[in-house]
């Protein structure tokens, strides 16, 4: 049988295109090695997540329930039972992808897949010893967790004395003590959470601040909160060697030695290429990734990359559009990726949520443009809600004051950086935002409280 469609990978892109593909009557096989629903549903954002929300509990109830009348003095969290519960909410959520790809017809085969070669009716590829030709191919299989060249570092790995993000979320026990080798968003969240249920916390970055690419002011404000709550940060600091459960850094200070009960490997990750046999189709990769332009085409016509794996934003929320716009495109519709508009979140506690251009993305550019910046305290619901909290928000708005950037610090910013995602996507003026009415009490209307202040 020839297929329509071959999708290699069934993580959000993978299972996203597949679903598209098989509503739009396309005969699909989707190869997944692992678990349906990849790194997101089984070891990254669903699981941290439902670890994070119940961190979140036990913060108010322990720390903070005092303030608002509730007396939650004797509270404690058993790590255990947040990780049989993360089990259960896994466990519940691949199901239904599985009911989802049964939906839409598409054939699942639990097997990695890697590339033959191309003939006549299309590409080929082998999986489980078995070979399947299609007439396009998606490929969808995402990123695994980097573990840098750090003499001993493997070892550690090995040992489980040092874990990636996949190993941390299945610990049934709390480390006493906690290295975090990276101060990114999967770094800043675990040790959001491990720091909450008791664990000694150090994070260990590299760059001059945390967060990676995410507002400056943002993430000196999260940085400082958590620094009361007892996380030690230790910025401009290199890791060069691993013994055990010791590691070696080397600062501005000189050359000094940390020591944990584990060592958490958060420095970010790499495509999922070396098992695709790409040079059977003479597929073009730079780096590991899988280039492509906004229609998600690689330099071979009839292949599609979308995901973690083409390296532009390794974000689900990300491949799931250009999952859309691929099957699109294969089925003869005009549609194409737009990366102006990605949110960002950092589920820490509080939350800092981002989209579009920044302060320093924007300098960087050149561009002409100035700063709205205002306290969450302007929202009444986060009065209520967030006793003695200094969240903020900030817009950045061009010169013709269309918003192209803005960003939340403060709980539930998450929730609320998507309206402000279309207003960026779709070039709006604070006078037509003025125009938009929000609902009221919300922690969202300090948007329109910002756009107002403007005009």
């Amino acid at each position: 049988m020839v297929y329509d469609l071959l999708i290699i990978g069934g993580g959000p892109a993978g299972y996203r295109a597949a679903e598209r593909a098989g509503h739009k009557k396309m005969s699909v096989v989707l190869f997944e090695e692992r678990s349906l629903g990849g790194v997101c549903l089984n070891e990254g954002c669903m699981p941290t997540k439902t670890l994070l929300y119940s961190a979140k509990l036990y913060d108010y109830a322990k720390g903070g329930a005092h303030k608002y009348g509730v007396d939650a003095s004797n509270a404690t969290i058993d790590h255990a039972a947040v990780v049989a519960r993360k089990d259960k909410v896994v466990k519940m959520l691949v199901s239904g992808v599985a009911a989802q790809m049964k939906g839409a017809k598409v054939e699942v085969v639990s097997a990695s897949a890697k590339f033959t070669g191309k003939s006549a009716e299309g590409f080929t590829v082998e999986a489980a010893g078995k070979s399947y030709t299609g007439k396009k191919v998606i490929i969808a299989s995402g990123s695994t967790a980097a573990v840098p060249p750090i003499p001993g570092l493997k070892d550690a790995v090995a040992a489980g004395i040092a874990l990636t993000n996949r190993e941390i979320l299945a610990l049934k026990e709390a480390p006493k003590s906690l290295i975090v080798l990276g101060g990114g968003v999967i770094g800043l969240e675990m040790a959001s959470y491990f720091n909450s249920i008791g664990t000694e916390v150090t994070v260990v970055e590299m760059m001059d601040k945390i967060g990676g690419p995410t507002d400056t002011e943002m993430c000196k404000y999260l940085q400082e909160l958590y620094t009361q709550k007892g996380v030690k940060f230790l910025l401009s600091t290199k890791a060069v060697s691993v013994n055990g459960n010791k590691l070696g850094i080397e600062n501005a200070s000189g050359k000094s030695e940390l020591s944990a009960d584990k060592i958490l490997v958060a420095v970010g990750r790499r495509a999922n290429t070396a098992a695709l046999n790409c040079d059977a189709i003479n597929l073009y990769t730079e780096r590991g990734a899988i280039p492509t332009d906004d229609h998600m085409r690689t330099n071979i016509p009839g292949v599609y990359a979308v995901g973690d794996v083409n390296g532009k934003s390794m974000l689900a929320h990300t491949a799931y559009r250009e999952a859309e716009v691929a099957v699109n495109v294969i089925a003869g519709e005009e549609d194409r990726m737009s990366y102006s508009a990605i949110p960002s979140v950092i589920y820490t506690n509080p939350e800092l949520a981002s989209v579009g251009e920044t302060e320093e993305t924007a300098k960087a550019k050149g561009l002409k443009f100035r700063v709205v910046k205002l306290p969450l305290t302007f929202a009444g619901r986060y009065i209520a809600e967030n006793e003695g909290g200094k969240g903020f928000m900030k817009m950045i708005l061009d010169e013709n004051d269309i918003l192209i950037g803005a960003a939340i610090a403060g709980n539930p910013g998450s929730e609320m950086i998507f309206g402000m995602a279309i207003a960026v996507e779709k070039h709006l003026s604070c006078k037509a935002l003025s125009k938009v009415v929000f609902p009221h009490p919300t922690v969202g209307e300090i948007f329109r409280e910002a756009v107002i202040s403007q005009i």
